[in-house]
């Protein structure tokens, strides 16, 4: 099973994306997905969680900001991402609860 990630791009602080992270495989049985980021320089980061169940944790710093959410039928999980901010520029990765990582996905937040 691999993810592919998408959705990245530029974006003016205040904008919004969606990223998509996208299953070769089904997921419907994947206990968890996560989202992490890595911006220039930094170690990566946790961004926030979703559950088979459909519960989801974030990260203080996109709390409010960002949802995610899955579509067992598309084997996609998706990272809504509204009122980004420079600090937000990273690329974005997936990750399945079997530690499948994602290619990542480039965002850049310009002020």
């Amino acid at each position: 099973v691999q993810l592919q990630a998408s959705g990245g791009g530029l974006v003016q602080a205040g904008g919004s994306l969606r990223l998509s992270c996208t299953s070769s495989g089904s997921f419907a049985s994947v206990d968890y997905m996560d989202w992490f980021r890595q911006a220039p320089g930094k170690q990566r980061e946790y961004v926030g969680t979703i559950l088979r169940t459909g519960m989801t944790n974030y990260a203080d710093s996109v709390k409010g900001r960002f949802t995610i959410s899955r579509d067992n039928a598309q084997r996609t999980v998706y990272l809504q991402m509204n009122n980004l901010k420079p600090e937000d520029t990273a690329i974005y990765y997936c990750r399945s609860s079997a530690n499948t990582w994602g290619q990542g996905t480039k965002v850049t937040v310009s002020s």
